[in-house]
């Protein structure tokens, strides 16, 4: 009897033991829990929906779950449910498109580029209009925290064509953080890259909606939403060289469609030799050049544009169908 009771005494003894060993090590438990889900989710191509769902059922286990799993499940699953700080973060994920998987462009350099870009503060007037606007938001979007910072571009690593645009949207980009993102010259972008087969929607609300291009990286001639949408010429000529190294990344990049004159007088200038006498802007027209990419010109697909018709869906899709046919050259 005496020994069975000293039995009993030593394996309590080492329960004892091990469970305050256990709860010793929590902290550490949750943090390798953390990193190993927030891994695992991040290898998704549209991984917030399917957080959303995981992040459910593990609510429901956790709450049924007896002393110490509860806190455990509760604490990792608070540590994954934030959203990213920063639209570059997304990028890194492995996409598919129209069942082709293809890996995003924030490789190393890129990534690094990004984060220069978007915090930069070169030009005073817009770092304080981008900020202002961030802060007095438009009435529909009162709820959201706007980006208010500059934007990158996004895309596909081995991206041969580049579309590049004016500057971000005040409550577009400027508040979602990735170009064309949330406002209707993106609509119908996205739109049409969804129709000729270089996206995987047809839409673009957030930069966590999963949205993944293929063949095509999106930009800006200037990152920071300018009032009335027109920036100076100064601020055009600090954001080049962003814009400069940003293509230079792209290494199977061939044709560059620019949207409206002020992109195609940017493109121009980011050219090794400057064409004498400078082509003028035309819809559809064409600068070739002996080893320098091919300019496209497109009317933008700005709301003035496209309610107006001035630019209709037929005509864009002969842009992005030609755009196909000279990278393919």
């Amino acid at each position: 009897m005496t020994l069975t009771v000293l039995t009993v005494s030593v394996k309590s003894s080492a329960v004892f033991s091990w469970l305050s060993t256990i709860v010793a090590q929590l902290p550490s438990l949750l943090s390798v829990a953390r990193k190993l889900l927030s891994s695992t989710v991040l290898q998704m191509s549209a991984p917030l929906p399917e957080l959303a769902s995981l992040a459910s059922v593990l609510s429901a286990v956790a709450t049924r779950a007896a002393w110490p799993v509860k806190p455990l499940l509760l604490a990792v699953l608070d540590g994954v449910s934030e959203q990213p700080p920063s639209a570059t973060a997304r990028q890194a994920l492995p996409m598919t498109v129209r069942g082709h998987t293809r890996q995003s462009l924030r490789d190393g350099p890129l990534e690094a580029l990004a984060g220069e870009i978007e915090s930069c503060r070169r030009c005073a007037r817009l770092v304080s209009w981008r900020e202002q606007v961030a802060r007095e938001k438009r009435a529909a979007f009162a709820g959201e925290e706007y980006w208010g910072r500059p934007v990158a571009g996004f895309g596909d690593a081995r991206a041969r064509i580049a579309i590049l645009g004016l500057a971000p949207a005040a409550h577009g980009a400027n508040r979602t953080g990735r170009v064309f993102t949330g406002d209707r010259s993106g609509d119908f972008l996205f739109a049409a890259l969804w129709r000729a087969g270089l996206a995987n929607q047809a839409a673009s609300r957030a930069r966590d909606d999963g949205l993944a291009l293929e063949d095509v990286w999106v930009t800006a001639a200037v990152r920071c939403a300018p009032p009335e949408n027109r920036p100076t010429p100064a601020e055009r000529d600090n954001c080049l060289p962003y814009t400069r190294r940003e293509l230079a990344l792209l290494p199977n990049l061939r044709v560059i469609v620019c949207l409206g004159a002020f992109a195609w007088d940017a493109a121009l200038r980011l050219r090794r030799s400057q064409p004498r006498p400078r082509p003028k802007f035309t819809h559809m027209g064409e600068q070739h050049g002996d080893g320098e990419l091919v300019l496209l010109a497109s009317f933008h697909v700005s709301q003035q544009n496209t309610f107006t018709g001035r630019l209709t869906e037929a005509m864009f899709d002969a842009v992005l169908a030609r755009a196909r046919e000279l990278a393919a050259r």
